[in-house]
């Protein structure tokens, strides 16, 4: 079965969670289908990236370049017709042809198509092609939030551009036959009437390269890493940085943070002190979870399954996020993490793991437990595969 996949982004390196759930997805499907990737990049993709995914690829693999002064075009086009930004900046005509012709030349029997941003290159198949949209996550939800803490300036724009995300959300479900989403509290906030048709293909997570290192020294007491460049990820960073450490270590006054992952910014290169390190880009995240005695997550907005969350977990990292995080993951309070909303809720959640290393080492162990048996990719793919016929 020949299967065209369309990407905004090319799924490596595994820096952003929807590469991750791509490049996953493709390894498992690549073993019973015919793949042509096309996937989108806004900036140079090495060579060691497209060896990493090539051999998913079978059925052929194209990468369409996107640059500034296109991108720059495509979003003021959008503002003036109407679509969200979200969709202008990923819009682009030299695109659309190489998908036609792939369309044409390739001749998928189903297409899966990873987030709205994306479905503009396949509005119109609509009715022509077997096709499937993966959701991912809601983006008018998480723009919607970002919108109530945005400096006053940007509120507007944010809030029409989470307008148009609704709208188009909504309207593109009608283009595609098949829709997957990452959780059920995503899927509620679809503005679609038949929503409830949106199946749940949950992420997986890599039991085998993210395992325990029960003997790996441990260098800082807690730990926060993800994309420092997008905003929930910032905001989470600053929280965790300005409001729960300093109750932390009113109990732990020696307690260090590590914030560690990609393109931090500003905000977060300012967090930076004696007991705050942000690392930047590492080469290999385990060692920052090794290195840790706590995960916490304190994810204020935003939408999805918080991938760092199963990677601490497969880590037996004892955990400690808020409920918006843990409404997708599922997780029980006390069992296999930790749930808070507030500053010093979370920082007492923290503190007492801290304080009781066997209480800890019992909540990441059942952690450990519920992603092994609940998120693996090859049982998350399958969901997947069933749509596909």
């Amino acid at each position: 079965m020949k299967l065209l996949v369309l990407l905004s982004r090319f799924p490596y390196p595994l820096d952003k969670g929807d590469k991750l759930r791509a490049f996953y997805q493709l390894r498992e499907l690549a073993v019973r289908y015919e793949i042509c990737l096309f996937a989108l990049s806004d900036e140079p993709v090495s060579a060691e990236a497209v060896a990493a995914v090539r051999p998913f690829c079978r059925g052929g693999l194209v990468v369409h370049r996107l640059r500034r002064p296109g991108i720059g075009r495509n979003m003021a086009r959008a503002l003036a017709t109407g679509r969200p930004l979200q969709v202008g900046y990923f819009y682009d005509g030299a695109a659309q042809r190489q998908v036609d012709a792939l369309v044409r030349d390739f001749r998928p029997d189903h297409v899966y198509c990873q987030l709205i941003r994306m479905a503009e290159y396949l509005r119109a198949y609509a009715g022509r092609l077997p096709m499937t949209l993966d959701y991912m996550d809601v983006f008018s939800a998480g723009v919607a939030r970002r919108a109530t803490q945005a400096p006053a300036w940007q509120r507007p724009v944010l809030a029409l551009e989470a307008r148009r995300l609704l709208a188009y959300e909504a309207a593109a479900f009608d283009w595609f036959a098949h829709h997957t989403i990452i959780s059920d509290p995503d899927r509620q906030l679809i503005a679609h009437p038949r929503r409830d048709e949106i199946a749940i293909v949950l992420n997986g997570i890599d039991t085998a390269f993210f395992r325990p290192r029960p003997d790996a020294e441990k260098t800082c007491e807690v730990l926060f890493c993800g994309n420092m460049s997008y905003h929930p990820n910032v905001d989470a960073a600053c929280f965790l940085a300005e409001e729960i450490m300093p109750l932390v270590r009113q109990r732990h006054p020696a307690a260090r943070l590590l914030v560690a992952g990609t393109t931090p910014a500003p905000r977060v290169l300012a967090l930076a002190s004696p007991e705050v390190e942000i690392s930047g880009w590492v080469d290999d995240i385990r060692a920052a979870y090794a290195s840790a005695r706590v995960f916490a997550a304190p994810m204020r907005v935003g939408t999805g399954l918080q991938n760092k969350l199963l990677e601490a977990m497969a880590m037996a990292l004892p955990c400690v996020t808020t409920p918006l995080a843990n409404n997708a993951l599922g997780g029980t309070d006390g069992r296999e993490l930790r749930v808070a909303a507030t500053a010093a809720e979370l920082a007492t959640a923290i503190a007492d793991l801290l304080a009781r290393p066997a209480e800890a080492g019992a909540l990441a162990a059942r952690g450990h437990g519920f992603v092994q048996q609940r998120y693996t990719w090859p049982g998350a793919t399958v969901r997947l595969e069933a749509l596909f016929g």
